[in-house]
């Protein structure tokens, strides 16, 4: 198939998500578009000073050195902390102060404005009773879709094509049991239909991505979006992740490779010479070769069967996964929080960390994998999916796919 770079497009409508917590009062910024509101203040209609909190400052500080009186600096150890607890300001942080004139010319403090990120902001209220809000700006989506090849990491095919880079750890994840993201290659590319949220017009982050298609190792892989709690009559047991065009879940019962990692230093062999020993013995595991302290996860759910020092392999866990599968971790620095011999353990879950421990000429993990009691190679193991779309949801599935092959929206 023909592989195209093309711009970013915009290919359905724009919604604004107002959610908010009981504390939270949300303001639509475009309800009057005669006038600028910032955070529901109509700032036109105020003097505002704007600044940053500096290092060692005080809430009642900054009050104090914009005019605010006595009476009110005290009053502002009242204000409810579950809605803004005023020690928690923190240095480098914008804030605004708006002033009125009264009757006599003087500028007077009407409203501080702590602004806690782009989206949120403290409102504290001066004038008549002092009171504060949180206050929310809503989010807008734009749905979009988006097609780029790579050169050399899908991370800088987002950065390189002003791409949010979010989506290159979102489409990480989608296709974690299905691409090894270590071993793409110049040309693979991907096609995304994607959710980009906005407040006012600056880009926040991603939602969801409804839809994608990733080109790799001479072939298409689909990635399509189904929950079945969006259907008019939803099943009893949910359906939700990423399936392929015939309805096959992405997600695996194990991941590729247990840990990010630099290169693959030593293969699944029975005549490998030892690199300590010099002798020429079986090597039935893989080596990754990455950083000292690189996290190391378990490839499945399963239940932890060993954890030790064992001799030659160091600090050791080793996991059932079921009847069938049983899985290593070799020469590891330290181990997980909560790995424990007998402990439940979930895929994805931190088992231990990449070490030198036992006989290691360096910093790297030993990954071995047992089929049946049999030793198998970790690279060449086929992971079983898992359940698929059920046939009764398969009309409604196969309309989302139709849907996004159409380029329309879902």
């Amino acid at each position: 198939m023909k592989k195209l770079i093309l711009p970013l497009l915009l290919i359905a409508m724009v919604s604004c998500n107002k959610s908010g917590g009981d504390s939270s009062v949300f303001y639509s910024e475009d309800s009057q578009p005669s006038v600028r509101y910032e955070f529901g203040l109509p700032i036109d209609s105020f003097r505002v000073d704007t600044s940053s909190i500096r290092s060692g400052e005080t809430l009642g500080g900054i009050l104090n050195r914009h005019g605010a009186t006595a009476k009110q600096i005290a009053q502002i150890t009242t204000l409810d902390r579950s809605v803004f607890d005023v020690r928690s300001i923190r240095p480098g942080k914008e804030y605004y102060c708006l002033y009125q004139k009264d009757s006599l010319g003087t500028d007077v403090l009407h409203y501080f404005v702590y602004k806690e990120n782009v989206r949120v902001a403290h409102v504290i209220h001066l004038h008549d009773s002092l009171h504060v809000e949180r206050c929310e700006k809503p989010v807008c989506t734009q749905e979009r879709r988006a097609e780029v090849v790579i050169n050399s990491s899908l991370w800088a095919a987002m950065t390189n094509n002003d791409l949010p880079v979010e989506l290159a750890l979102e489409l990480s994840d989608i296709y974690a049991w299905t691409i090894d993201f270590f071993g793409l290659q110049k040309g693979d590319s991907i096609r995304v239909y994607y959710e980009e949220q906005f407040v006012d017009d600056a880009r926040i982050g991603i939602g969801k991505i409804f839809a994608c298609d990733f080109y790799h190792a001479n072939k298409w892989q689909k990635a399509y979006w189904f929950d079945s709690s969006d259907l008019p009559t939803p099943p009893e047991k949910p359906i939700r992740g990423y399936f392929d065009e015939k309805g096959n879940s992405l997600r695996k019962a194990f991941l590729k490779a247990p840990l990010n990692y630099k290169r693959i230093s030593s293969r699944f062999t029975y005549a490998r010479r030892h690199p300590i020993f010099k002798t020429v013995r079986p090597h039935t595991g893989v080596d990754y070769a990455a950083p000292a302290g690189t996290p190391v996860v378990s490839i499945g759910d399963g239940v932890v069967i060993q954890k030790g020092y064992k001799g030659g392999g160091g600090h050791t866990v080793k996991i059932r996964h079921n009847s069938t599968y049983t899985t290593a971790y070799l020469h590891l620095s330290k181990y997980g929080k909560d790995i424990a011999v007998g402990k439940h353990v979930s895929q994805g879950q931190v088992i231990g960390y990449v070490g030198s421990t036992g006989n290691s000429t360096g910093p790297h993990l030993d990954f071995r994998v047992w089929k049946g009691g049999t030793p198998i190679d970790p690279l060449k193991m086929v992971s079983p999916p898992v359940e698929p779309i059920p046939d009764n949801l398969r009309p409604a599935f196969d309309s989302i796919c139709q849907g996004y092959e159409m380029g329309a929206r879902r």
